[in-house]
Order: structure tokens, then sequence, then C-alpha cells
């Protein structure tokens, strides 16, 4: 069982490599490139959504979106492109690195994320914050 789960990790590094490729391929459209550097940002920044020390959550947002961002990803770059990616990949293995970018770009996502929910929960909550204050 832990030699199926390593040969899906190096799997699973490998589809991430070819993503990275296909991700700067100029045949690749902009919405799958868009989903593309989503995916590759969320698995190679520093910052996680749910953070890793939080039992069995912590590890659950690694096991499930990661698969599930690349599995799209890899639905919407062209199969030409992706087959090209996937040798470039295999001609020339390099480890992908922690992304500086990567953690920028997730870092503007979770900022966007936030500001959308204060919008949509903000006269709700700033309604209930005034009349927690007028009890007191």
């Amino acid at each position: 069982m832990l030699d199926r789960l390593r040969a899906a990790a190096r799997h699973l590094k490998a589809e991430l490599l070819a993503l990275s490729h296909a991700a700067r391929d100029p045949r690749t459209p902009w919405p799958a490139r868009a989903v593309a550097l989503l995916v590759l940002a969320y698995a190679l920044s520093p910052i996680d959504l749910i953070p890793d020390f939080i039992p069995v959550l912590g590890y659950l947002d690694d096991l499930l979106l990661v698969p599930a961002g690349l599995w799209l990803a890899l639905r919407l770059v062209p199969p030409a492109v992706l087959e090209g990616a996937r040798a470039e990949a295999a001609r020339h293995p390099r480890k992908l690195a922690r992304s500086g970018w990567g953690l920028a770009l997730m870092l503007a996502v979770y900022a966007l994320l936030l500001l959308l929910l204060w919008r949509w929960l903000g006269p709700g909550v700033a309604g209930w914050w005034a009349a927690r204050d007028s009890v007191q």
C-alpha cells in the first residue's frame, strides 16, 4: 500500500511538472492557463487553505483540492499540447520548488475571497455587531 501511495505521489508531481510546461505553451488557451496557474500556485504555495497542523483536515485539502484542480486543468489543455508537455517533463525532470509568485498569487486570491465574503456577509455582520454593542 505504501508503494502505491509513493507511486501516486510521483505521478502527481510528474503531472504538475507537465502542467507547468503546458501553461507556458502559447497554444494553451487562456482559461486553461488561468486554471493551471491557480493549481500550480496552490500546490507550490507554502500557505494552504487549511493549515497542515490541523489534524486530518490539514491534509484533506492537499489530498482533494490539488488532484481535483489538476484534473480540471489537464482536461482544459489541448491533447497535443499536453502530450508535448509530458514529453518535455520526462526529458527534463526537475523539482518543482516552492514559489514566491505562487505565494503572492494565493495571498491575492485569499484576499479577494475575504473581500467577497465581507461584501456578501458585511451588512448582516455589521448589523449583528451594532446590535451586540447596543446590548452591552
